[in-house]
């Protein structure tokens, strides 16, 4: 077969015919038409390949590694037409990120194998962040620190099911100079309203976050970075009444911070005028704002 020239499907079917005895040169041409799996793909193909998988709209990871050693963050997909496809975010000490496609079709889930804290030394803590669904920003994603005093992320620990296209993954280290530990504070979620109303509670430092939920919760967050911070969301494009969710000091009734939350609005992330310090129980209430109230 000429060098760059293939032979066509329709052609090589001729080479076996019934009562054909196929010569080493057709036999030569049908093996150089099929690609062994050892062969490594060329730039436009590849560069087919990663358009094809943005049209079809295929999930992807988008992971940075800022760590200084190769380490063992293995990270699962499951889809629904795949076997699990493992993704290894430690390999390769990245720091301008890297991007990898899913196989299979979404829905997909995704959970960590037990993460690797070998490389830590006194002091030092992996710090995790992550984002598995669109509606969080980078300033109020899903943060946790694992190693040394601290529990390590565990065999099975669920990112979440993938909500929009892309998950984000980002690892580093940090000696913050002491031991950490975890501290608990007890959130009461009262909705007197007949909306729904979600909210999210973000550790101090960008160290710990809780995804949005509507229960009450106890936050194991830590003792550097005690600070918690208060975000809502509320779908009120089909009420004229505003709403206010104030957050209190459960022990001595004391207000804490305000959030609003706007008729006529799809509202999403609605950060609150000020948090907590160090306080171990919160009680969080909504209700519909007085009309005759001056919003500060």
């Amino acid at each position: 077969m000429e060098e760059n020239k293939l032979t066509t499907r329709e052609e090589l079917k001729t080479y076996f015919e019934t009562g054909k005895a196929p010569t080493q040169n057709q036999f030569s041409d049908l093996i150089d038409s099929l690609r062994h799996k050892e062969d490594g793909l060329t730039n436009k193909e590849i560069i087919y390949l990663a358009n094809r998988l943005e049209a079809i709209e295929n999930g992807f990871i988008g992971y940075v590694n800022y760590t200084t050693e190769d380490e063992e963050f293995p990270i699962v997909i499951s889809s629904q037409d795949e076997e699990d496809q493992v993704i290894d975010a430690g390999k390769g000490n990245n720091f301008e990120g890297k991007k990898r496609y899913f196989a299979g079709n979404a829905p997909y889930t995704i959970k960590a194998k037990k993460f690797s804290t070998k490389n830590l030394r006194e002091n030092e803590y992996y710090a995790l962040r992550y984002e598995a669904d669109p509606v969080y920003t980078y300033y109020n994603m899903m943060a946790r620190l694992f190693g040394n005093t601290l529990p390590s992320i565990p065999d099975g620990f669920d990112f979440g099911p993938l909500k929009g296209k892309r998950f984000y993954f980002e690892i580093s280290k940090r000696n913050y100079g002491q031991k950490i530990n975890i501290v608990n504070t007890h959130i009461k979620f009262i909705n007197k309203t007949e909306v729904f109303i979600e909210y999210m509670v973000y550790g101090g430092g960008n160290l710990w976050g809780h995804e949005y939920t509507s229960e009450d919760i106890v936050t194991d967050h830590y003792n550097i970075g005690d600070f918690l911070n208060f975000f809502y969301r509320a779908d009120l494009r089909k009420t004229d009444k505003s709403i206010e969710c104030r957050v209190y000091d459960e022990d001595t009734d004391l207000l804490l911070a305000t959030g609003y939350l706007n008729a006529n609005q799809n509202n999403i992330n609605i950060p609150c005028n000020g948090g907590t310090d160090k306080t171990r129980n919160v009680r969080i209430e909504c209700d519909y704002q007085n009309p005759t109230r001056e919003v500060e």
